[in-house]
């Protein structure tokens, strides 16, 4: 015998900077989360795949200081505290998060794997099922609305290239990365072209020799990312997703911006772009050219995609393989909403994502029609 699923307005999955922007907004609009003693009428809760509070920052490199992190940008209600900029941001930001779930009461529940989302029935206005599994067993979820914000960071990409099993050193992705102290005297290929790859790139050249690759030319910007670039970057990432196309990077929109790091890589000669190896081999790298690069590691600083395989039973997903999204909520179911997804993926942007899609829901909710859900 199954259980039966547990009726609530809002499901939010994933407790990283938009599923808690989610939470927030929805306190503030009146929510309240299951099962608490001054539960409202309505009702949400936040489900997180982690066993601890801090989403992708507690998995992120030891030596990644709050002096270089990239991207930080505040949850609403709450500022970041003050920090040492020498202290690591792994450690920083997962309290910060701690504390922010704790000041709100927004009991997130972890660790929960969201097996499935899925219709309940055929009624465009009925309800979505969450299927879950956490220690003590399953429990499915019975919501008028789910709020994804699983973000990227279980989901890294690794680019196909030919002999790769055959390589004898060791290959990593960035989501492994731990320190560069691992890769001392050795010869290390830096695979990419975004902000880690170039700041693991200067980190790692200190002790190592590095050999920079990227499938194309970067193009390197002089002027500072501010408020134009941002929205430049955006919109075409907006653009894209409204038509379900996959969405793409920013800095395929925006080009290569100087950082700090950039900059010290630079000055030390070691900001060498060479282009994207043919094939690997056991012991190196084949160029285009055909000639050889010896390498003792491969790290791919490859980007990430999506963690949206839970959401495959909604059938959503285009040819192209991306979501139809406007403006957080998907087009063709409207009782989903994606958040740090697409343009939203920023930290800025995922709180904004957040408050706008509980508005969304809130007003949704308000409608006499609702009533009857």
């Amino acid at each position: 015998m199954h259980e039966p699923a547990i009726p609530v307005d809002v499901v939010v999955i994933g407790a990283g900077q938009a599923g808690l922007s989610a939470g927030y907004h929805l306190r503030r609009r009146g929510l309240t989360p299951v099962g608490s003693p001054e539960a409202s009428a309505r009702t949400f809760v936040v489900l997180d795949g982690e066993a601890a509070p801090g989403g992708a920052w507690q998995h992120r490199w030891a030596s990644l200081r709050m002096a270089t992190v990239n991207g930080i940008h505040e949850l609403p209600g709450f500022a970041v505290p003050p920090a040492d900029p020498a202290a690591s941001a792994m450690d920083v930001l997962p309290a910060y998060f701690a504390e922010y779930e704790h000041r709100f009461d927004l009991q997130v529940e972890r660790p929960v794997l969201v097996r499935a989302v899925r219709r309940a029935d055929d009624d465009p206005n009925g309800r979505l099922l969450v299927e879950t599994e956490t220690a003590d067993g399953s429990r499915t979820w019975a919501a008028r609305f789910v709020v994804n914000a699983t973000g990227t960071w279980t989901r890294p990409f690794l680019p196909w290239v030919p002999g790769a099993d055959r390589f004898r050193g060791r290959q990593l992705h960035v989501a492994d990365y731990v320190s560069a102290d691992a890769f001392a005297g050795r010869r290390v290929v830096i695979v990419g072209a975004g902000v880690s790859a170039v700041q693991l790139l200067d980190e790692i050249s200190h002790v190592a020799d590095t050999f920079w690759v990227t499938r194309r030319e970067p193009e390197w910007v002089e002027a500072d990312f501010d408020l134009p670039a941002r929205t430049a970057a955006i919109a075409g990432v907006e653009a894209r997703v409204r038509l379900g196309l996959p969405p793409g990077s920013v800095i395929s929109v925006t080009g290569m911006h100087w950082t700090p790091w950039a900059r010290a890589a630079e000055a030390r000669g070691v900001l060498v772009r060479h282009p994207m190896f043919a094939s690997i081999e056991e012991h190196g790298v084949r160029m285009p050219d055909r000639s050889f690069e010896p390498a003792d590691v491969i790290l791919w600083a490859t980007g990430f995609r999506p963690a949206v395989s839970h959401l495959a039973p909604l059938g959503l997903r285009t040819p192209q393989g991306g979501f139809r999204v406007a403006d957080t909520r998907s087009l063709d179911d409207p009782r989903l909403f994606l958040i740090g997804y697409g343009p939203s993926q920023s930290t800025v942007g995922a709180n904004r994502a957040g408050r706008e899609a509980v508005r969304r829901i809130v007003a949704e909710l308000d409608a006499p029609e609702a009533s009857a859900a």
